[in-house]
């Protein structure tokens, strides 16, 4: 309603987007503005968009200053060093979540008149909508498991919405790091949140893709992660180079190369263990899914000196079976640097296999396709690296049955007490 339809269009190689005006009566475009990155452009799913007067709101990484920008109409209106996380509704003004920390996510609203201003107060991860001059803002702190909704009107709280939700059965107490050179965000879970009296083994939980941060202020992120901790292990989560949340320089770091991912979670176990003191340097594990089932498969396979048992779910073991934009982004073009997807497989790694592995995969998965685990999994029985694999019918790739969530969970705790001697 506030002005032509708008295209954005983007060349294979990503690092080109050219942001188009639609004549809907003729189907002529016409080029409002071009922007290009030596790497790659993100595509957010919420701008380019209109606001109500008609200007374009949009995101973009400043790569000058080092900061995912909101921009207004092709200059910025959000500080350098405020980093943009996700723009949430655009109208009179915009509603958008930024970080100054990467472990906090506040809700922001910018208007012409005010400019960009805080709406969230307390230390953790926020969002919310506003319609009508009423903001509903969520918030999720580190000391509680499930959200807030508080209803505020003209900047001040006037009531909450109750939450029925059922109360979690765990109770996560993350301990939060700063760990090596180079300042990696980590939370730590301890077995009833209290410091050990002897060494305890230790279970990295990463995630570690783009997008894709663990180490946030919110307790209900840390709810698996604290009850594989109350099972007798030190649950250690990091957050490495190329996880969102500090700017386009460090999501860029991993460009052709995912290792580095794992070369930042040997540093944040290692910088954690010298801190701390108690973390058993011998029985270490490491566990996760999809692009942390990857990591975790990375990890056994590259640094068995470190990682004594890997637990792989929904793993992209080859990524030229994953989804083509994605991946293109990271990798480039596989028919212009064929060798940067060989050297970012772990297939061809799995004749070096020395540690316990279990491979666990749904075989309804229409995100990372069962082939990855397939494929990998004939890899090491070809080599005779003989390993546990556990194909779940009817699963996709984040279940939603209770029973399966519940079983995937105590089959790996098994797993961890046979491999680790827990």
């Amino acid at each position: 309603d506030a002005g032509p339809p708008l295209m954005l269009v983007q060349s294979r190689d990503q690092r080109t987007t050219a942001l188009l005006e639609l004549d809907p009566a003729t189907g002529a475009t016409s080029v409002l503005r071009e922007r290009t990155d030596p790497d790659w452009i993100d595509l957010p799913d919420d701008t380019p968009r209109r606001m109500a007067g008609g200007r374009i709101a949009e995101f973009v990484s400043d790569r000058e200053t080092d900061t995912n920008r909101l921009a207004v109409d092709d200059g910025f209106v959000t500080p350098e060093g405020l980093q943009v996380r996700e723009v949430l509704e655009v109208g009179e003004g915009v509603l958008f979540r930024a970080s100054e920390e990467p472990t906090e996510i506040h809700l922001y609203r910018w208007t012409e008149s005010e400019g960009p201003h805080r709406i969230s107060d307390e230390p953790g991860v926020h969002t919310g909508t506003s319609a009508g001059g009423v903001t509903l803002l969520v918030s999720s702190t580190a000391d509680r498991p499930m959200p807030a909704v508080a209803i505020r009107k003209h900047g001040a709280r006037v009531g909450l919405i109750r939450s029925e939700a059922e109360t979690p059965v765990v109770t996560p107490k993350p301990i939060f790091l700063t760990l090596g050179e180079r300042e990696l965000r980590a939370a730590l879970l301890l077995p009833g949140g209290r410091e050990p009296d002897e060494p305890l083994p230790v279970l990295l939980d990463p995630y570690g893709g783009p997008h894709g941060a663990r180490v946030l202020k919110a307790g209900s992120l840390y709810l698996t992660p604290q009850w594989f901790a109350d099972h007798g292990y030190a649950v250690l989560v990091i957050d490495n180079r190329g996880v969102d949340g500090r700017g386009p320089a460090w999501d860029r770091e991993i460009r052709d190369d995912f290792g580095k991912a794992l070369e930042d979670q040997v540093d944040g176990l290692h910088a954690a263990a010298k801190e701390l003191g108690y973390l058993d340097l011998d029985r270490v594990a490491i566990r996760g899914w999809s692009f942390g089932g990857y990591l975790s498969a990375m990890a056994v396979l590259r640094r068995p000196d470190v990682f004594h048992a890997a637990i792989v779910g929904a793993p992209v073991t080859d990524q030229r079976l994953y989804d083509t934009h994605y991946t293109e982004r990271y990798l480039g073009d596989p028919n212009a640097q064929p060798e940067v997807y060989e050297r970012n497989s772990v297939l061809h790694e799995a004749a070096s296999l020395e540690r316990p592995i279990l491979l666990i995969h749904g075989l309804a998965d229409d995100n990372v396709y069962v082939a990855h685990s397939l494929k990998f999994s004939a890899a090491l029985f070809e080599a005779g690296r003989f390993h546990e694999l556990v194909l779940i019918p009817n699963a996709t790739h984040m279940t939603r049955s209770n029973a399966v969530t519940q079983n995937i969970l105590r089959v790996q705790l098994d797993f961890l007490t046979r491999t680790l001697g827990v």
